[in-house]
């Protein structure tokens, strides 16, 4: 006989003894650290468990307080009640963020709009930065857990296998909204960018301005979804255009961009590396670079070799530049609509009325004016 989930086991033996009268109307029941303990799992299959007595109106949970078994008295004042915690105690309500990192290219103004949106909801916003790491993220999320956070926002790092941890989250149906990069497969809401569109939209203004020679660079991670989309846009555009592309001709192993590999050597090593592609290719016309920080490397190689002229670079995102001047033409991503998009979809989730959806907010080609 098939074994029930741990959380429906918890359910029903809290159920039960409600029904049995061990619980009465005001009575306080185990919280969800308790519980974990008790039953020796983890604190997302507690919450599951309590989550599951309060949607049937069998407990009231209250922030601060702990949850109680239901009555007639409680149902009608169960808001005033939560208020009244809130206020009393000064319980906040915490949402957990973890991202790779974020700089002047990207993650900034996605970072400052979680945070104004958790605000405005009445959230406070805790933060963690994984350097691209899956241990890193792995303990964030643990740490979240720790302190009770009603769901996260996550960027999630990227090898060969999911962080399992997310995983788990998932499938214990845990809030959880994933931006920038998607888990393909998985059924967990995202907030990002049609990394794919972009991409060809970034190559055919290359190619509209005559640039046939096009080499596609980025850093060495090819698990990471946003970099395969974005290579995967940059050869459509070019096949359109009935281009074969040959990925030797391709920079695709640049390692100083890397969240935990921001160092001088590395920099002069990836510099060294373009130089050299350079020699052997002499037949690169352009640049697109699919990171702002690679557009930068290439610039100062080229810079260095008095080629800055020759050579365009495109890229995504670029620095944050309040008089609108821009040094490259670049995708410019709607970081601030993802960072209010995924904390509204993360509160649809916590309430339980959010979906699986995958939500793409809109891009536009910047195009240089240099400063």
């Amino acid at each position: 006989m098939k074994q029930s989930p741990l959380y429906e086991q918890i359910y029903m033996d809290i159920a039960g003894a409600i029904a049995g009268g061990r619980y009465k109307p005001g009575d306080r029941i185990p919280s969800e650290k308790e519980l974990a303990e008790q039953y020796d799992v983890s604190r997302i299959t507690s919450k599951k468990a309590l989550e599951m007595l309060a949607k049937e109106s069998k407990i009231v949970r209250m922030a601060g307080k702990g949850s109680f078994v239901n009555g007639p008295e409680e149902l009608e004042t169960v808001n005033e009640k939560q208020n009244m915690a809130d206020g009393a105690s000064g319980k906040l309500r915490l949402i957990g963020v973890i991202l790779e990192g974020f700089g002047n290219g990207f993650g900034t103004v996605l970072l400052n709009s979680i945070e104004r949106e958790c605000r405005s909801k009445g959230l406070t916003m805790v933060l963690r930065c994984s350097d691209g790491s899956i241990d890193n993220e792995s303990r964030a999320i643990d740490d979240f857990l720790k302190l009770g956070v009603e769901g996260m926002i996550i960027m999630c790092s990227q090898d060969e296998n999911y962080n399992p941890k997310i995983l788990q989250m998932v499938v214990e149906h845990f809030p959880v909204v994933t931006v920038d990069r998607q888990m393909k497969g998985i059924p967990v809401p995202h907030v990002g960018t049609d990394n794919i569109a972009a991409a060809k939209d970034l190559t055919k203004y290359l190619l509209d301005n005559n640039y046939r020679g096009i080499c596609f660079v980025k850093p060495d991670a090819d698990e990471t979804s946003t970099l395969q989309e974005r290579q995967k846009g940059f050869v459509s555009a070019m096949n359109e255009y009935g281009i074969i592309t040959d990925a030797s001709n391709w920079i695709t192993d640049l390692r100083a961009t890397l969240p935990s590999k921001h160092y001088d050597e590395m920099i002069e090593g990836d510099m060294e590396k373009i130089f050299r592609h350079l020699e052997n290719h002499p037949n690169v016309e352009a640049f697109l670079a699919a990171e702002y920080g690679i557009a930068l490397i290439l610039h100062k190689c080229l810079l260095d070799k008095g080629l800055d002229k020759k050579y365009p670079i495109v890229c995504f995102d670029c620095n944050d530049n309040i008089i609108g001047q821009y040094p490259f033409t670049h995708v410019k991503q709607g970081e601030s609509k993802i960072g209010q998009v995924a904390v509204e979809t993360l509160l649809d989730v916590i309430n339980g009325n959010g979906s699986t959806k995958t939500i793409m907010v809109p891009y536009q080609i910047v195009e240089q004016e240099t400063i």
